[in-house]
């Protein structure tokens, strides 16, 4: 989810300095969407982990 956050975002800085204002909007959005959805999946990751595992 990180990585498809930084290509959005990587998307959105080069159309936004080739002036397509409407293609860096969207993937400012998606980027930003990407990145609390994978930010929320890592604290849910950490809290309710595996834990230890006993043979």
């Amino acid at each position: 989810m990180f990585r498809w956050a930084i290509i959005f975002a990587v998307v959105a800085v080069v159309a936004a300095l080739l002036g397509f204002g409407g293609v860096a909007g969207l993937s400012a959005d998606l980027a930003k969407l990407f990145l609390v959805v994978a930010a929320i999946v890592l604290v849910i990751g950490f809290l309710f982990g595996r834990g230890t595992r006993v043979p």
